[in-house]
């Protein structure tokens, strides 16, 4: 059984490498606004015959035992979201240790803004932010908009629709909570 595992990742992970190199050779495979990371996913999804999350646990396990392929992955997407798009050039032209260092730092301050907002306001409160922040950036990515874009669409349709998006809301954090007790009791 395992050396039938041990065959599918070495042969996504042949596929990846095929592919990134594919992108880094005509980077115009990624439509505009198309995504980098996804085109992987969605090339080993066809390719693997796979659903979607399992592609997504592959492609995350090989990554994570091929730091040199993990690397490639990585300038691909910035190559292509980056330098490409000219989008984010202070960042990309950073060293892999100095990004590091930003996102670690980006990191840290959210969650003590986070943990502010908790003790200041509740939970409820950060959970909706929270949502909110990943309605917009799902609206970002579905539709091909930066997240400051979507953002402004997510609020636009939010005040046209106050009551049916207020009832979908506190009918999700409702449900979130039931959840939380209830695996809380057992």
């Amino acid at each position: 059984m395992e050396d039938a595992s041990s065959a599918k990742q070495d042969i996504a992970k042949q596929l990846i490498l095929k592919e990134i190199n594919k992108v880094y050779a005509d980077p115009a495979i990624i439509k505009q606004n198309g995504c980098a990371a996804c085109h992987i996913l969605f090339m080993l999804v066809e390719s693997m015959q796979t659903n979607e999350s399992d592609a997504a646990d592959l492609l995350s396990e090989i990554l994570f035992h091929n730091p040199k392929l993990n690397e490639r992955f990585i300038e691909m997407v910035e190559n292509i979201h980056m330098k490409q798009r000219m989008i984010g050039i202070p960042f990309s032209l950073k060293s892999r240790d100095a990004k590091d260092k930003y996102i670690e730092s980006n990191l840290k301050n959210l969650l003590t803004e986070l943990s502010s907002d908790v003790i200041n306001y509740g939970t409820d409160i950060v959970l909706r932010k929270l949502l909110m922040s990943a309605i917009a950036l799902e609206l970002a990515q579905n539709i091909g908009i930066d997240y400051h874009a979507a953002n402004e669409e997510l609020y636009y349709y939010m005040r046209k629709n106050d009551m049916k998006s207020h009832e979908s809301i506190v009918t999700f954090i409702d449900s979130f909570y039931k959840r939380i007790n209830k695996k809380d009791q057992n």
